[in-house]
């Protein structure tokens, strides 16, 4: 069977995005897959990125550089547990689901945090083998969110422009750097402004778009996609 691993990044199970996390796990098990959640809050899980990811001796003592010293802490197998604790879901996933509310156009610390200290040089990326040929291009990426603001506002003529711009950093920046194929988006507008039954549809639209999941294309993931 097919693996997924759910990274979620909600304060309240009660939340729609809560209810959304619950949805795909319940989805995707009737469909056989095993699915694993990385419930960042519930885990408290540490953001920051600091000398405390690298177990033992520093490659330099006199300068620390994180991107170098995880980069040479991954390849002698000494990053802390918790982080190769999530670069193991992340080596066994067929399919990555992000979910999360947009905090402030972007995804919220935790989760950003993160992709910061899981995707580092050597397991996701390793200059020349990026894009494309990033080390983990045989996996399927999804960016599953809400918003505060409406659909119209997020259009290419709204205040707050469309969003695929913002979509641009986390799926192209992170995702597609690291070689994972990205799924379109699946985007919830404005749930606290809606009626219960319109939350009801939203899961209901999610549940349905997970029955075939598997048959999805990728997008064309290039500058054109996002600004077109």
């Amino acid at each position: 069977g097919r693996k997924v691993l759910i990274v979620y990044a909600h304060q309240e199970p009660k939340s729609l995005n809560g209810s959304l996390k619950r949805v795909a796990v319940e989805e995707l098990s009737k469909q056989g897959c095993s699915v694993t959640v990385s419930d960042l809050y519930a885990m408290q899980f540490e953001p920051r990125a600091t000398r405390n990811d690298i177990v033992g001796c520093l490659h330099n003592s006199e300068e620390f550089n994180y991107a170098v010293e995880t980069w040479e802490a991954y390849k002698r197998g000494g990053l802390s547990s918790d982080v190769s604790e999530e670069q193991r879901k992340v080596q066994e996933a067929d399919l990555l689901i992000f979910q999360f509310p947009l905090y402030w156009f972007s995804m919220p610390a935790i989760m950003k945090g993160w992709m910061d200290r899981v995707l580092v040089q050597g397991f996701a990326h390793e200059f020349p083998n990026c894009y494309d040929s990033g080390l983990l291009k045989n996996k399927l990426s999804l960016f599953s969110f809400t918003t505060g603001g409406s659909e119209e506002m997020y259009a290419k003529g709204g205040i707050s422009g469309d969003i695929r711009y913002l979509l641009w950093p986390m799926q192209h920046g992170i995702m597609h750097f690291c070689g994972v194929k990205v799924l379109a988006p699946h985007i919830c507008f404005a749930p606290e402004y809606v009626s219960e039954e319109k939350r009801k549809e939203m899961l209901n639209a999610w549940a349905q778009r997970l029955k075939t999941i598997w048959k999805e294309e990728p997008i064309n993931c290039s500058p054109e996609w996002y600004f077109k």
